[in-house]
């Protein structure tokens, strides 16, 4: 068992998504963690645990599954959409953004602005370019604004 944890870790490391083989209401918290490996992130919401499984930096599908106080999945959810970005409001908390969108691809800290900007990649619509969405906190870590980039392919 322990080392099919492990063999699971290492597919979700490498961006393999085995979300098509769980089945919400019937997938058990061990067989998550058997094909995805350990989440990214755990939240507790009520009875309720939300495991976190990013596939940034490269991927642009960032996953929020929840179990149920019984041990099994009751919801998988794609976090990185048009509706959860236009979600990200000024005011918000790095943990509020984090439960949101999940684990950003990159984050960069801007000295001379004082800021800190998180980005996660988006599908991009235009052949040859990827775009990123990008939150920007100032520095008690609040959002300020957020912004979109092109970005060219090598």
């Amino acid at each position: 068992m322990r080392g099919l944890a492990m063999l699971g870790a290492l597919l979700a490391l490498l961006g393999c998504d085995r979300t098509g083989e769980l089945r919400p209401g019937v997938s058990t918290a061990a067989e998550v963690v058997e094909k995805m490996g350990r989440p990214a992130m755990e939240w507790r919401e009520g009875a309720d645990q939300v495991w976190e499984y990013p596939f940034t930096p490269e991927g642009s599908r960032n996953y929020m599954l929840t179990i149920g106080p019984d041990g099994v999945l009751k919801t998988m959810e794609q976090v990185l959409t048009a509706e959860n970005f236009a979600r990200v409001a000024p005011g918000m908390t790095r943990d509020q953004v984090r439960r949101l969108l999940g684990k950003p691809a990159s984050t960069m800290v801007l000295e001379l602005k004082r800021e800190e900007v998180w980005d996660w990649k988006e599908t991009s619509p235009f052949p040859g370019t990827d775009l990123r969405f990008n939150v920007h906190f100032d520095h008690d870590g609040r959002v300020t604004h957020t912004s979109r980039n092109e970005i060219p392919k090598a």
